[in-house]
């Protein structure tokens, strides 16, 4: 979607102002209503799945939008309507005058909030669940990005019905193909992680999670790295709470470790009731030391009521000034050798920018994966370290699967932040170890592969990755099929490589090969399609056949603008295409015309100071030199300059 576009008629699109996994939030205007609301557009389903399943998903998300739509509560994000567009799945929403926690803690530098503000938190959001949970449904994805605090103090939870929606979708394919549910690591229940089937116990875990970050500063296991977050949901007990900050009320410690019990049974049965005298006890200065608190008598399941298995709750910590501290005793060591060390990464984002040693192979970790913890299984008593990579004839363990996922999030990671050899280290040893442990053909090797190759690349080490690149798309074809998705993309990645490598007559032809492929495959309009028939225009241009590579400029704009809108990037990328090619067919009026356009709509859809848009001046002030208006061509050069240092303003 783009700054300016009208969906069904009646909603227009007037800022981004978030973006994320699923989609884009906009801020629009309701034009039959004439009323502000928020817009989130869902990433395009494309057609990398069959029909029958994207029906299955549209009805879902239609399903799932009117459940959404039901919900009425003060604590809950209304939802006006929901519909598709062009093949996108939007929902309106009421446009909320805040912040969610995730933005407030960082606005702090992750300072924690003031203790009053986390119990009127604490009181609405259980307020919320408490609604959510009476009708059935179940949010699956509390985390502090999903609850907002309004200027007016009011606290609403959003997204309800999206972690199910992005599930189906595919978004969460690596952790569902281990066997776990949708859910960010920091704040995804035991039960969760385990991948068994979830109640509404499983948000009041999570919901604990984001009470221990907001009233500490961090999560409850803060430990850096995916698979050492999951295991720390699984089989640690918390730190409690005012062991990091001695000033927290203790009834409101008592209610975060018991909403974080591991066991389901343990957590609370009304959290609101508690969370309500919670509020009315704290109305008054904290007791120096924790009394004991109104949760569950000790249970059925080895736990005294505060859901830590295995005994008494740890003492507790002095919390005035000049008392005594006394020591907590820590679980035992039961994370893997090849966690430690590992570097903190994003808490509500999910990903993690880091470089992860390789495993240890003869590190394990004690205990069943599957099923509830605390709850021994008979036929698994005696059982033995499991080891990392699985025994001969059967299947990788679920946790081996998410140890994988997480590598190869953070080889991704580190590739967004431009760290290239880092991010080949981690894809290159991630390929290896997926091709012992699933076989050297497993589609999950072969995108471990493709990601080495994509690194050599931007390496400058081209020979290195046109090999690799053209072995992987071999292997996809065979594993795949050649129409496939991931086979063609590795094509294309294989085009670029020849290009590169000045091979451009190979690169054209298989440019060529790939534009029928997707056009059989999808349709003409398909993006795809368009992508590669662009690269296909900008291969012509280098061989210099530049009146053939103007028409496949051209026809390529008209079809980008048509079907992503006339100022969407690649639509823009597509008409400075053009403009280069008419330059190079020395037409400079017509090519500064385009320059300018493109020029104007970079500037307004991202900002006069954005690179893309400074390069656009730059090409502008080049076209006028060529035009021999030379003092126009400065005054360009001097204000990109200006932008560039911050001495010029916006405008």
């Amino acid at each position: 979607m783009a700054d300016g576009a009208l969906i069904q008629s009646r909603y227009q699109l007037l800022e981004l102002i978030g973006r994320g996994g699923m989609g884009e939030v906009w801020r629009a205007r309701d034009e039959s209503l004439g009323r502000p609301v928020a817009v989130k557009c869902l990433n395009p389903l494309g057609s990398r799945q069959e029909e029958p399943f994207l029906r299955a998903l549209r009805e879902r998300f239609r399903r799932e939008a009117r459940v959404a739509a039901g919900l009425q509560h003060r604590g809950v994000t209304v939802v006006h309507d929901f519909g598709e567009s062009e093949g996108v799945l939007f929902l309106v929403m009421e446009l909320l005058d805040g912040h969610n926690l995730s933005q407030l803690l960082t606005a702090r530098g992750s300072e924690p909030l003031p203790a009053a503000e986390v119990v009127d938190i604490a009181e609405q959001v259980a307020a919320a669940l408490a609604y959510t949970h009476r009708q059935g449904i179940i949010h699956r994805d509390l985390k502090p990005a999903n609850v907002m605090r309004l200027a007016d103090g009011t606290v609403k939870i959003c997204d309800f019905g999206i972690a199910r929606l992005a599930e189906d979708i595919g978004l969460s394919a690596k952790l569902t193909g281990a066997g776990m549910a949708m859910g960010t690591p920091h704040y995804m229940s035991p039960e969760q992680i385990a991948g068994t089937p979830l109640d509404h116990r499983s948000d009041l875990y999570s919901f604990g999670c984001v009470l221990y970050e907001i009233a500490t500063g961090a999560p409850p296991f803060d430990l850096g790295d995916p698979w050492a977050i999951l295991i720390g949901h699984r089989d640690t007990p918390p730190e409690p709470p005012r062991a990091h900050r001695p000033d927290l009320p203790p009834e409101l410690e008592e209610f975060i470790l018991a909403l974080l019990a591991k066991h389901p049974d343990d957590r609370p049965e009304d959290a609101v009731g508690h969370a309500r005298r919670l509020a009315a006890l704290t109305a008054a200065p904290p007791a120096p030391l924790a009394p004991a608190g109104p949760y569950p008598a000790p249970g059925p399941h080895g736990t005294d009521g505060s859901g830590l298995p295995g005994g008494p709750r740890p003492p507790r910590r002095g919390t005035a000034a000049g008392l005594p501290r006394v020591p907590v005793p820590r679980p035992p060591e039961r994370l893997p050798d090849w966690t430690r060390g590992m570097r903190a990464g994003s808490r509500a984002s999910g990903s993690w920018p880091l470089r992860p040693p390789p495993p240890d192979r003869s590190a394990g970790l004690t205990g069943q994966w599957t099923g509830l913890p605390g709850r021994p299984d008979p036929a698994a008593q005696g059982h033995t370290a499991l080891a990392q990579l699985p025994a001969e004839g059967a299947g990788p363990a679920p946790e081996f699967l998410a140890v994988l996922a997480s590598r190869h999030r953070a080889g991704e990671s580190l590739g967004r932040l431009g760290r290239w050899a880092e991010a080949h280290e981690v894809h290159a040893a991630l390929a290896s170890t997926r091709a012992r442990a699933l076989g050297e053909e497993h589609p999950d090797t072969l995108l471990s592969r493709h990601e080495t190759a994509y690194a050599l690349g931007r390496l400058g080490r081209w020979e290195e990755a046109l090999d690799l690149f053209g072995r992987v798309a071999a292997a996809r074809e065979r594993v795949l099929g050649p129409a496939h998705p991931d086979t063609l993309g590795t094509r294309y990645q294989t085009g670029i490589a020849l290009g590169r490598l000045g091979l451009r007559e190979e690169a054209l032809d298989l440019y060529g090969t790939l534009v029928v492929a997707w056009t059989r495959a999808e349709g003409p309009a398909h993006p795809e399609t368009l992508r590669a028939r662009h690269a296909r225009g900008i291969t012509l241009g280098r061989l210099g056949r530049w009146e053939e590579a103007l028409s496949e400029a051209r026809e390529v704009y008209a079809l980008r603008a048509r079907v992503l809108s006339p100022g969407h990037p690649d639509t823009l990328v597509s008409r400075r295409e053009i403009a280069v090619a008419l330059g190079w067919l020395e037409r400079w009026e017509e090519a500064l015309a385009e320059y300018r356009e493109v020029r104007t709509a970079r500037e307004r859809v991202l900002g006069p100071g954005h690179p893309d848009a400074l390069a656009s001046r730059n090409d502008e002030a080049h076209c006028l030199e060529q035009l021999g208006r030379a003092g126009e061509a400065v005054e360009l050069y001097r204000q990109v300059a200006e932008l560039r240092d911050g001495t010029a303003p916006e405008g």
